[in-house]
């Protein structure tokens, strides 16, 4: 009976440690792994990932991209582990996004800065905006504060001193409007969309690159290169300190990747690292 009791023991052991020793290897083949999956916003980034992915093989790390459309969706891809990264977002958003929808996710690197813009079909220059004229803004609330902070450093509103401090300003937080301008939330993708409706429209430079629209060439109103807003690649907390994904960051923050973008997009994207 001792006998066999101590071979159950030397058998259980024996799987103990061969379990063990198989999660410890997948722990650290996840840790290293040398194919990530990242999500990414249609237009100007497309172009981007193209020089990043060429990099990243270099160093032996394949990308592979998922393509959206619409900003909602790819923080909640990551979040349920359908993508490893995404690359698409500012902090602002990702902190609200964080808070409202209860994610965990974190920035590992900078990317670009993708300067707003204000866009028309019916006039050339923001001095012939007509009182009463119809503006478009995103209605989210990071993106949605950024319009209206333009609007305001254009001098067409006023807003509330806390609203702008804490950058969570929206239509209802306007104290000053001379031209009685009425403002219309709209999702961002449909903005370019509804630019024949509307006056003027803020316009995401992704969205406004895949409806023609040249920043430099037609927004009436443009932020500065040097805006707070700039992009991120971000992940799971979990994985931030992931050597795969200071892989991803140094690729895209490499001397190709950044003269790419310098003399591609010439001001309308500028890298943030």
């Amino acid at each position: 009976m001792q006998n066999f009791l101590r071979r159950r023991s030397l058998l259980l052991a024996t799987l103990a440690a061969a379990l063990f020793s198989g999660s410890a290897a997948f722990a650290q083949q996840d840790n290293n792994k040398n194919t990530v999956k990242v999500g990414i916003s249609v237009g100007s980034a497309e172009q981007v990932f193209d020089v990043v992915k060429k990099v990243a093989e270099k160093d032996g790390l394949t990308i592979q991209l998922v393509v959206f459309n619409d900003y909602q969706l790819p923080n909640a891809a990551l979040a349920s582990g359908d993508l490893d990264a995404n690359a698409f977002q500012h902090q602002p958003f990702l902190d609200n996004q964080n808070k409202a929808r209860g994610f965990d996710i974190v920035p590992v690197g900078l990317t670009i800065t993708a300067p707003l813009g204000f866009y028309s079909r019916k006039i050339k220059s923001i001095d012939q905006l007509p009182d009463g004229a119809s503006v478009g803004i995103q209605n989210d609330p990071s993106n949605g504060n950024r319009a209206l902070l333009l609007l305001q450093s254009s001098g067409l509103i006023t807003l509330k001193p806390e609203a702008v401090r804490n950058n969570t300003a929206t239509p209802l937080d306007v104290v000053s409007n001379p031209r009685k301008l009425k403002l219309v939330p709209l999702d961002a993708a449909q903005l370019p969309r509804s630019l024949d409706d509307l006056a003027i429209a803020a316009i995401n430079n992704d969205y406004a690159e895949k409806a023609g629209l040249s920043l430099n060439k037609d927004a009436v109103i443009k932020e500065s290169a040097k805006s707070p807003y700039a992009n991120l690649i971000a992940v799971r907390r979990a994985d931030k300190d992931k050597p795969w994904a200071r892989r991803l960051v140094a690729a895209y923050q490499s001397p190709e990747v950044k003269s790419f973008i310098e003399n591609q997009f010439k001001g309308s994207l500028v890298p943030a690292f």
